[in-house]
């Protein structure tokens, strides 16, 4: 059984998934701020691999991404840092990247080599429902990848029950149409889209992510999903840490 659906049998609800960007803010960060993650008590781990033109992604984490690209960090470098990973580390882990540099890899080898490290699933933002289930849907399935779909409030009803049907893992609920990191409070704005989204009864959990920072909207998100994903709020508190450790700890424990 893949770590995602491991973690939702033995966890019902309130589970925390931390989104960030890899080589970020060193190159040489990564693997310890997953251990730091796992340390202080995340339940699953994004990495975000870094590209030039992240359209869904706010300022916070366009600036990580910028930073990372001139750190060195590419999808081989990072495959190569996340070797062995599966040795000390026992969480759920997640990539998240746009096509672009995936295809640039090749999608079979990326999916393979993903396999081969111990990553549990997949999310590619602009990765087209029909070009997914025409060219990519039998690679995922051959390597055991959990292909994540995204929904909005804007999502019609039938198209949240076809992409339902083709994610593995969970649903990914964003919780609103703007960018990551840019709402005050997308909660109060998008009651009736959690809702209609829980009334439906579909077959994956759900996350919710965009515009979560703190205790309070974590909580809010788990009473609409299975969990919550922060990103922007976690990269802000580690972007100038001289303790990674101590600054992750004290983030997840703020949180939970």
């Amino acid at each position: 059984m893949n770590r995602i659906d491991q973690l939702f049998n033995q966890k019902k609800g309130n589970i925390l998934s931390i989104y960030f960007t890899a080589g970020f803010p060193a190159l040489s960060d990564t693997v310890p701020i997953l251990a730091a993650l796992e340390a202080a008590g995340a339940d699953m781990a994004e990495i975000g691999i870094p590209f030039s033109d992240p359209l869904a992604d706010g300022p916070v984490i366009q600036q990580s991404s910028q930073r990372a690209l001139e750190n060195g960090m590419s999808v081989a470098r990072l495959f190569s840092q996340l070797e062995g990973i599966r040795q000390h580390l026992k969480m759920p882990l997640i990539l998240m990247g746009y096509l672009n540099p995936i295809l640039q890899f090749g999608m079979e080898k990326f999916l393979k080599t993903s396999a081969e490290i111990g990553i549990d699933g997949v999310i590619i933002p602009d990765l087209p429902m029909d070009e997914y289930q025409e060219h990519y849907a039998p690679m995922f399935s051959r390597y055991g990848i959990c292909p994540i779909m995204l929904i909005t409030p804007q999502t019609p009803a039938e198209r949240v029950q076809k992409l339902d049907s083709l994610s593995e893992g969970f649903l990914y609920m964003v919780s609103s149409a703007s960018t990551t990191g840019t709402q005050k409070n997308p909660f109060s704005l998008h009651e009736d889209y959690f809702r209609k989204i829980s009334a439906m009864k579909l077959r994956n959990p759900r996350m919710i992510g965009f515009g979560i920072s703190n205790r309070q909207s974590f909580e809010q998100a788990c009473s609409h999903a299975q969990g919550a994903i922060i990103g922007t709020a976690f990269i802000k508190a580690i972007e100038k840490s001289q303790n990674l450790k101590a600054s992750i700890h004290e983030f997840v424990s703020m949180i939970k």
